[in-house]
């Protein structure tokens, strides 16, 4: 709990955002459901970029009946799999034939402990959701993103869900091939764990590089890498379900609910400070709330973040992607 600043309240502290589209993946449960929430509240049109359209419909359900209603934002479900790169262009091409701007995007969506699993394209899993996939749809979006963005008074950004689990990457991190993409971490007390805190660097590591890219071309886009907090997303799934009303308790003293983990989002997406400081937040990692923070120097090594990049780039041209 010492990690939020109590003083920030999505109702209050952020704009009115009338006329702001946003997309954010994952949008239909923990983090992204709560960001979902705080940024329509304001008056934002939302897309819930999610895989299953039940789900993603029960979500914005359950947001109209605790208040979503008339006068707010709009939340829309936009059909995405971030298994598969080349859905993600077509969820891209989809949006950009629904609208005509994107103030915001947000890369919320990630698999946390999944078992290894090779995508049919040769990747494995959690390196696709979590980087590869959202890289395709970033790419594919960038032109309506450009176009909001040399609008008067315009202030696009995207910000890049991160995790304080990058710190935890031991050893020499290398992404050269899909052979640096498909470690395993086979000696790690927990091999799952660890490639997820390895697809967070690589999250930190792309967001720092396209603001690099963003600025060499003159583009006034804000990318911002966060840390959402330590979140209860967990104590509902399997095999905690069962005992989660001995287990949420206790989560609780040590984890935040979903609602607060979803601050550092809506401060990275709408806050006025960010718009009032533009070039103090470019290219930065946030704690929460809004709390400038350093990450670990392998997470700013430029020559990594273009490794990462240029194979990314090759890959998706071998695939045509």
């Amino acid at each position: 709990m010492g990690f939020f600043s109590k003083s920030f309240n999505p109702v209050t502290d952020l704009p009115d955002l009338s006329g702001k589209v946003i997309l954010i993946t994952g949008g239909n449960a923990g983090i992204g459901y709560s960001t979902v929430k705080h940024l329509a509240r304001r008056g934002a049109k939302v897309y819930m970029a999610a895989r299953n359209q039940t789900r993603a419909e029960e979500a914005i359900g359950k947001l109209k009946a605790e208040g979503l209603g008339p006068g707010n934002g709009d939340v829309i479900w936009l059909e995405l799999d971030l298994k598969d790169p080349r859905n993600a262009k077509k969820a891209a091409e989809e949006f950009m034939k629904r609208e005509k701007r994107l103030d915001v995007l947000i890369h919320n969506a990630a698999v946390l402990l999944e078992d290894y699993a090779i995508t049919p394209d040769g990747v494995q899993e959690i390196v696709m959701v979590n980087v590869i996939s959202h890289i395709v749809l970033t790419r594919t979006l960038q032109p309506l993103l450009d176009q909001t963005a040399a609008e008067p008074n315009s202030d696009v950004r995207i910000v890049v869900v991160a995790s304080e689990g990058h710190r935890l990457v031991s050893g020499e991190s290398h992404f050269r091939n899909l052979d640096d993409f498909n470690k395993e971490f086979k000696s790690s007390l927990s091999p799952s764990f660890a490639r997820y805190c390895m697809s967070k660097l690589m999250n930190i590591l792309y967001a720092f590089e396209l603001q690099r890219h963003l600025t060499a071309a003159g583009s006034p886009i804000t990318v911002i890498a966060i840390h959402p907090g330590t979140v209860n997303t967990f104590s509902h799934k399997p095999p905690l379900a069962n005992f989660e009303f001995i287990v949420k308790p206790i989560l609780s003293l040590f984890f935040v609910h979903p609602d607060e983990g979803a601050y550092n989002s809506a401060f990275a997406a709408a806050s006025e400070e960010v718009a009032k400081q533009r070039e103090k937040y470019k290219g930065m990692y946030l704690m929460p709330v809004g709390k400038l923070k350093e990450p670990t120097k392998v997470a700013r090594d430029e020559g990594l973040a273009k490794e990462l990049w240029d194979t990314v780039d090759r890959f998706l041209e071998e695939k045509g992607i």
